[in-house]
């Protein structure tokens, strides 16, 4: 492709984890979902504490699964009003039996299952060192993705 050629995009991958910056990051990818005539696929990756509480057993899945269903049902309804279609997945971003796994692999697996052309996720926060699950992943897949990434 040269210069000249328009971009091309039919997929374009929205990771999230619930916070207010994967939300906006979200808006984001829906706008250029939009503008490209392409879908949005949302992936709800579940950070290391709601991981290891669900194997443990000390964390109630039927709430994280409320409260990530009711997460992806607003994204789901942004997508709607922008007609644009939509599709969404869980998973787990960290493992306790794979030293590979972790929220930027998460991403890219993703991304290549479902052959995302973008990636719309939050910027890596450079002073809170409790930051999001994404954005820890954010320099992780702004480094080894093969798809533009706009991190916002």
């Amino acid at each position: 492709m040269d210069a000249s050629d328009p971009v091309t995009v039919d997929t374009v991958l929205a990771p999230v984890d619930g916070s207010v910056e994967s939300a906006t990051a979200s808006e984001y990818a829906v706008a250029v979902a939009d503008r490209y005539d392409a879908s949005v696929h949302t992936l709800y990756i579940l950070g290391r504490g709601v991981v290891r509480g669900m194997d443990a057993g000390t964390v109630d899945e039927s709430d994280i699964a409320e409260s990530t269903q009711d997460f992806l049902a607003d994204i789901a309804q942004l997508a709607d009003d922008a007609d644009v279609a939509y599709s969404r997945s869980v998973t787990h971003g960290f493992s306790q039996t794979q030293k590979t796994r972790h929220p930027g692999s998460a991403v890219l697996d993703a991304a290549d299952a479902i052959g995302a052309d973008f990636i719309v996720l939050p910027r890596e926060s450079v002073t809170d060192s409790d930051a999001d699950i994404l954005e820890r992943a954010a320099e992780y897949v702004l480094a080894y993705a093969s798809q533009p990434v706009l991190s916002v």
